[in-house]
């Protein structure tokens, strides 16, 4: 069965993503681009619209309202088009990030986005609102017309500049006049000022050099006969949540989109969780992208150069360890939700689940590229020095994958993941022939696996549960089968999912858990969850359930099929960051069950 494109809901993030694995844009279907950091991700942003609709800035074409407005992706491609069309005039604004290969074989990825203006039939006229806010809004952004270009200049605590080109009047855009729109015109945002002034020519040039990039992208991704496009789609979002100097993964381009509206539930996203990026490099794996796993576990190697140094939870995407939490208090936060935060103070948290995702990775990689072994010398040190850590810590609480700040559990998930990381240990040392710790380790995989047994099952729920001696439900033992731990035919992990639906289902969508964490009650659906529930009723056997809620589920995204961090049960509202890459990496997983 094909599945159709959904159609949009009342979901406020309405947006398109576009980037360059440098950094990226969100463009609000009405073309306004409310989001943007430059020179990259976790760079301040230069628009912040969507954490402030006062003084965030941002960078709109506006028309009167006898224009429909309407925003694709250009097939294959992450180029975002925007429609606009009334009965004698139309003309589409094309968005793009540049990224292309070079001579060098290096990729021209600058920190840029470039907005191309193309007449389609009459003479539409429209207004360009451009109001750049730098450094987060803090001070006042001055911009002025000089010979070649706009300069947008913030001189408060920090500096910092940004310029944009074009080929239309510059005070006629600063002032926000009415323009007539007869032919293609570009307008080029740059975080740095330009050596060549950018022409229409160039522009148009560096556009199909994009689409062409984009183009040999797609065509690297298998097809598949069902959901082919929202595969493809969820893919290219990923590829665009990477950081090509490092091969890190974002969790999700934005910071403090609430999880809820109004509450306080609003974090950076703009760093590498290992957890999530684990998972994302081994989805991208089973399409065929070799290039951004060897990138991710280059990462990983760069961030463990000691034998004794544990791994963090999450580090800057440029390799930074330290990454300190503030809020700016002068931001109104989206739709009013306070505070906006910058930085993460989570990682100064232990969980523990961490290492066995990226002995998952790692296996999988040396698995199915087993011929590029030119770093397996690094990896087998990697994979000896968890074990030790797996070996001296699985038994102390953590903050579990969900990371609950002010109480250490002996979380299920946690545990499982410490048998995941011993049960890959071995099978790596098998796949390399260095099997002399195999013996030792299978011990203590085998004690792991009896402790969960034993602690995490509750004979009152009929069900693993969230903690040990807890009668709490939780969405992530969902993944006991996923990891190799238990089968799906075992009847302990048919009744854990029977009565996580029970527990957690409500109006079509899950709870990740519904016992109080620090800030009260979960209010609204953490969307991965959902992805896992159906993913799980497939591999018991409930083809036919899980399809109907996966179509269903599919049907909650945005107009351009994108996910964010959570859904609101009611309304089905998008909420959170966005993209989140989990939720488009547990969408492709659940696709492939289909195909």
């Amino acid at each position: 069965m094909s599945k159709k494109n959904p159609l949009p809901n009342n979901s406020t993030l309405n947006f398109g993503i576009i980037g360059n694995c440098k950094s990226a844009a969100l463009i609000n279907e009405d073309s306004t681009i409310e989001w943007c950091c430059l020179p990259q991700f976790d760079s301040p942003s230069v628009f912040g619209k969507i954490i402030d609709s006062n003084i965030g800035g941002h960078f709109k074409i506006l028309c009167d309202d006898s224009y429909k407005i309407t925003q694709t992706y250009v097939n294959n491609t992450s180029i975002l088009c925007t429609l606009f069309e009334n009965e004698e005039h139309a003309f589409e604004v094309l968005d793009f990030m540049p990224r292309y290969l070079k001579d060098n074989s290096m990729y021209h990825a600058p920190p840029q986005l470039s907005r191309v203006l193309r007449q389609k039939k009459g003479n539409p006229r429209c207004r360009i609102v451009y109001k750049p806010r730098l450094e987060y809004a803090l001070g006042e952004t001055k911009s002025y017309v000089k010979k070649n270009f706009i300069v947008s200049i913030v001189d408060d605590k920090d500096y910092d500049s940004l310029f944009l080109y074009s080929d239309l009047n510059h005070q006629s855009i600063l002032e926000g006049s009415e323009i007539e729109i007869t032919k293609s015109h570009f307008l080029t945002v740059s975080y740095n000022e330009k050596l060549t002034v950018p022409t229409l020519e160039n522009t148009l040039l560096e556009y199909q050099k994009t689409k062409v990039y984009w183009l040999n992208w797609c065509s690297k991704t298998p097809s598949f006969s069902n959901y082919n496009s929202a595969i493809l789609r969820s893919a290219m979002t990923l590829k665009l949540l990477t950081f090509e100097k490092t091969g890190a993964v974002l969790a999700a381009a934005t910071t403090s989109l609430p999880e809820t509206i109004g509450e306080v539930r609003n974090w950076d996203y703009r760093f590498c969780w290992i957890r999530d990026a684990s998972m994302v490099i081994k989805v991208i794996a089973k399409l065929g992208h070799v290039q951004i796993v060897k990138n991710f576990i280059n990462y990983i190697i760069d961030l463990v150069p000691d034998k004794n140094e544990k791994l963090q939870i999450m580090y800057g995407i440029s390799g930074e360890k330290i990454l300190t939490e503030k809020t700016l208090d002068h931001l109104d936060g989206y739709e009013g939700s306070k505070p906006v935060r910058v930085g993460n103070a989570a990682y100064t948290q232990k969980q523990n689940d961490i290492y066995g995702i990226l002995m998952d990775v790692i296996h999988y990689q040396i698995e199915r590229f087993s011929e590029q072994n030119d770093e397996y010398e690094k990896l087998w040190t990697i994979v000896k020095s968890t074990v030790w850590v797996v070996e001296n810590n699985w038994r102390h609480p953590d903050k579990g994958i969900w990371e609950f700040r002010h109480e250490d559990r002996h979380f299920t998930f946690s545990k499982l993941l410490c048998w995941v990381a011993v049960d890959r240990a071995i099978k790596i040392s098998q796949l390399i022939e260095v099997d002399k710790s195999v013996q030792k380790w299978e011990v203590l995989r085998d004690e792991i696996y009896e402790d969960i047994m034993t602690n995490a099952w509750s004979e009152k729920m009929q069900a693993f549960t969230q903690s040990y001696q807890s009668d709490h439900l939780d969405a992530s033992v969902l993944l006991m089968e996923y990891y190799d731990f238990i089968d799906a035919k075992d009847p302990k992990y048919i009744k854990t999912v029977n009565a996580i639906e029970k527990e957690l289902m409500h109006q079509g969508l899950l709870f990740r858990y519904k016992n109080e964490d620090d800030f009260g009650l979960p209010s609204s659906s953490f969307t991965v969850c959902t992805f896992w529930f159906i993913n799980s009723l497939y591999k018991i056997g409930e083809t036919e359930k899980s399809q109907k809620l996966f179509d269903e589920l599919l049907s909650y995204g945005n107009h351009l099929g994108l996910f964010s961090e959570d859904i609101d049960f009611s309304t089905k509202r998008l909420l959170g960051n966005f993209p989140q890459a989990y939720s488009h990496l547990a969408l492709i997983d659940t696709a492939m069950n289909f195909n």
